[in-house]
């Protein structure tokens, strides 16, 4: 009998029967839950749970190395209070332990400012026996609720603290979500990689000094940013994580920024348009007529005429912006694009070059949410603020000091080629470039997750303007080719139509994929589609979503199928608002 990787079943001895080991063996694997999968990959056994021991001891009895625990204080069942006094209050969680710490408290040597890798623990009374490590998004910089997002945007639909995991939380080394960090050589490092590299091992000791036991099965997620850290987690921390679940990742952030920039470049050429203003280049009438023009062009390629275009690949070719955008004859009216807008908004879709014509980052695909919030928060705001800060400070070599930084000017004044060479530069100070310590190492190669068992399951805005949709299309193309033309085993993507970056958009864009991604991990169900719904203004999950169109059901709902695959109106199916009338093909 062969071993099964990961399995404590022997090799059948040579000479010997093989029935009484093979029964043993069955009873062995029926215990554990382990073996081997359908796909000949280890099949991982299932989380087991526990309770809580004493909470408030382990501010004093918890130790680790280059650890301080400041506080550990039992919460009561009930809603987390919301973060802000507008936001929406955070969804009923189960009684839990909050424990709030730090690693590694230094002074730099760049700055002279202190640093330290800030952290939160939420550990339930009723532990499921799985831990969760949030990737947060931005800049990072303050330490979130450890709550633990499961795909979906509406605050109240769920999370992993309330489904019973482990979760933690950190600030990735650093306690201002402004660019200013980048001074510091080491807090570039954490907020990079390093932060969760430091964490990981920690927070496995602290769950342990909790429940009596380390986590069964562990899961690292985020979206935006934490999607990026996600990515980076597969191949520095392949072997501490059994699923990883990345949204929106922009895992070539760095290049992303800058592309966003090149793109803000691109609107200023538009008659009439000032950095004070991007939004004049492209305002939202006349994002609406495009969107308008996709769907005509593209909404019924999926067999249904329902404001949603699900064949994103044959829109690509279908569309053309030159084509099926009606010209200005005269001054701009809402309802054309002028020449000189048409010729600036192709380079944007087409993806971002340097002044060589070569191209460094992904095209912006053609869909239905141009018109959303997220296209005019990130090109026309994002552009000359967040991403200039990180650009000149947190990732150029040699930084740009944020005293007296202005972003609107660097755009305008620093050429797309100085901002590329300075994201891949270094010197005896600075000694990884933001290439290295922002990005994935070899992202295509996940061989190590995926001969453990280990899971990934992706998700991206097809509308996304910030992070493109087609950059992952196009890791996820490469994934493919390094495992012989199929990844699907143990890697899966879901596009997401007309959702905009990590939510919003004329979209289904709430959704639960840690379920699914929990029983791939430990049931070995693997997941061809998840359901995703629409959050209108008559849906309770939570704040409605301003792009969903009138004419639909609140409530909508479609599947989100397994790349490559489409989802198509079945035969004879007319309930154009139920993710039942499609099928994945």
């Amino acid at each position: 009998m062969k071993k099964i990787p990961n399995s404590p079943c022997p090799a059948r001895p040579a000479g010997t029967a093989s029935h009484w080991i093979a029964a043993a063996c069955a009873a062995l694997l029926a215990g554990c839950g382990g073996g081997g999968s359908s796909d000949g990959l280890p099949q991982l056994a299932a989380a087991t749970g526990a309770q809580l021991g004493a909470c408030a001891d382990l501010a004093s009895k918890f130790s680790f190395a280059n650890t301080t625990i400041t506080s550990a204080a039992p919460v009561a069942e009930g809603p987390l209070p919301a973060a802000t006094a507008t936001a929406v209050a955070g969804p009923v969680v189960g009684a839990h332990c909050q424990v709030k710490g730090e690693m590694f408290r230094r002074t730099s040597p760049q700055d002279t400012k202190s640093y330290a890798i800030g952290f939160e623990m939420r550990m339930p009374n009723d532990w499921n026996g799985r831990f969760f490590y949030q990737a947060n998004g931005g800049l990072d910089g303050n330490v979130g609720t450890a709550l633990g997002a499961i795909g979906g945007s509406a605050p109240n639909f769920s999370n992993a603290l309330k489904m019973g995991f482990a979760v933690i939380s950190s600030n990735a080394g650093h306690d201002t979500p402004g660019p200013s960090f980048g001074i510091d050589a080491q807090a570039r490092l954490d907020y990079g990689y390093n932060a969760a590299v430091k964490l990981t091992p920690m927070a496995k000791s602290l769950i342990s000094s909790a429940y009596g036991k380390g986590p069964d099965r562990s899961y690292f997620g985020g979206c935006s940013n934490g999607g990026r850290h996600t990515f980076v987690a597969t191949t520095r921390l392949p072997d501490q994580y059994d699923g990883f679940l990345a949204g929106a990742p922009g895992y070539r952030l760095p290049l992303a920024a800058t592309a966003n920039m090149f793109s803000a470049k691109q609107l200023l050429k538009v008659p009439g348009t000032t950095v004070a203003d991007l939004s004049v280049a492209f305002p939202t009438p006349e994002r609406v007529v495009v969107s308008k023009a996709i769907l005509s062009k593209c909404d019924a390629l999926d067999g249904a005429t329902d404001g949603i275009v699900q064949d994103v690949a044959a829109c690509q070719k279908a569309f053309d912006l030159n084509r099926d955008v009606p010209t200005c004859s005269g001054a701009r009216d809402g309802t054309c694009l002028s020449a000189d807008q048409k010729t600036a908004l192709a380079p944007i879709f087409s993806g971002a070059t340097d002044s060589t014509g070569k191209k460094f980052y992904a095209s912006l695909a053609y869909d239905a949410g141009i018109s959303g919030t997220s296209f005019a928060t990130w090109k026309f705001g994002a552009s000359k603020n967040l991403d200039t800060g990180a650009v000149a400070t947190v990732w150029g070599v040699p930084p740009i000091s944020q005293t007296g930084f202005d972003g609107p000017t660097y755009l305008t004044s620093t050429s797309v080629d100085t901002m590329l060479a300075s994201i891949a530069a270094t010197n005896s100070t600075y000694l990884e470039s933001a290439l290295s310590f922002m990005q994935p190492v070899n992202p295509s190669n996940l061989s190590t997750l995926k001969n453990r068992g280990a899971k990934v399951m992706v998700y991206h805005g097809v509308s996304d303007p910030i992070f493109m949709h087609d950059d992952t299309v196009t890791w996820y193309e490469n994934l493919r080719s390094a495992n012989n033309g199929n990844a699907a085993d143990f890697a899966r993507f879901y596009a997401v139509p007309g959702m905009g970056h990590c939510a919003g958009g004329p979209a289904t864009d709430q959704f639960d994929m840690l379920t699914p991604l929990v029983n791939w991990v430990e049931k070995g169900q693997a997941p061809d589609s998840v359901i995703a719904t629409a959050r209108g203004a008559a849906t309770t999950a939570g704040a409605a979503n301003v792009d969903v169109p009138a004419s639909w059901a609140p409530g909508r709902t479609r599947p989100l199928c397994s790349y490559p695959q489409v989802a198509r109106l079945k035969a004879g199916a007319t309930d154009l608002e139920s993710a039942s009338s499609f099928s994945c093909q």
